[in-house]
């Protein structure tokens, strides 16, 4: 991380690692646990739902999981950390993160399954209209329907995020800062549109629905992936933002080192 290895918290590397680690992970936990609401775009925006015509399907409008608001900045994160400390960097927090995503599942079925206390069923100021453990199991209980496909996305997205990212760096240096960060996420963000939902809906056949036929998976998928795609070109102007204060605190000399040390890695 920083050359002399030293746990220094003193150490401006050291401490930008945990910040940019910390905002990592709690976005990526965020995500999952959110992600269990799908919400109406157009319905949001007050816009009429435009009508998507791909692969024979037809698709109204922006219906996405709440899980979306966050994850470009996961991978706004993802090429920030990698400007910085390199793909062991991200490696490292992309591991420590799926970790995390399903010790939290593990933790959420634990709490899912104890007993509840009988008079905090419906202790709500809605009264009997309201079940508290119903709602409980409701909620969470439906991230743990997309659990393994959605670890299996998100460390597919992440490797190929860093790989796509350095491979651009390699051909144009430090120059091109829009071009290896929103390049990297389009590219990932396309794979991992298609990965969760053939696992979920194809795969484990997930849901009331039963199996999605291929067409729909694709035709849901790229929906889903203009959005992304959308967001990533929205967010562009945000990367230089950070990279700015990144380099102000670093300082050009660390920054320098930093990210020279990141590419030989």
């Amino acid at each position: 991380m920083h050359p002399n290895n030293s746990f220094d918290l003193k150490n401006k590397a050291l401490r930008l690692f945990i910040v940019l680690g910390a905002f990592f992970l709690c976005n990526a936990l965020v995500a999952e646990f959110m992600g269990v609401k799908i919400f109406s775009l157009d319905d949001t925006l007050g816009t009429k739902p435009f009508v998507f015509h791909f692969f024979g399907q037809e698709i109204t409008g922006f219906s996405l999981t709440c899980g979306v608001l966050l994850w470009p900045f996961v991978f706004i994160m993802t090429d920030i950390i990698n400007e910085y400390f390199g793909i062991k960097g991200v490696r490292f927090l992309s591991i420590v993160a799926a970790v995390m995503i399903a010790y939290s599942f593990v933790m959420l079925n634990l709490g899912m399954n104890v007993a509840p206390a009988g008079w905090w069923i419906h202790s709500s100021s809605y009264g009997d209209k309201l079940n508290f453990q119903e709602a409980y199991l409701a909620v969470f209980g439906q991230g743990n329907n997309i659990i393994i496909g959605s670890i299996l996305a998100f460390i597919i997205g992440q490797l190929l995020d860093v790989y796509v990212f350095h491979a651009i760096k390699k051909r144009t240096g430090d120059k091109y800062i829009w071009l290896r960060s929103t390049g990297s996420t389009l590219f990932s963000q396309f794979i991992d549109s298609f990965v969760v939902l053939f696992y979920a809906f194809y795969f484990a056949k997930i849901g009331k629905l039963g199996q999605w036929s291929v067409p729909l998976v694709l035709a849901v998928g790229t929906v889903n992936y203009i959005y992304k795609f959308l967001m990533a070109l929205l967010l562009t102007p945000l990367i230089y933002l950070v990279h700015a204060m990144i380099n102000k605190y670093l300082g050009p000399t660390l920054a320098k080192e930093l990210k020279d040390k990141a590419h030989q890695n």
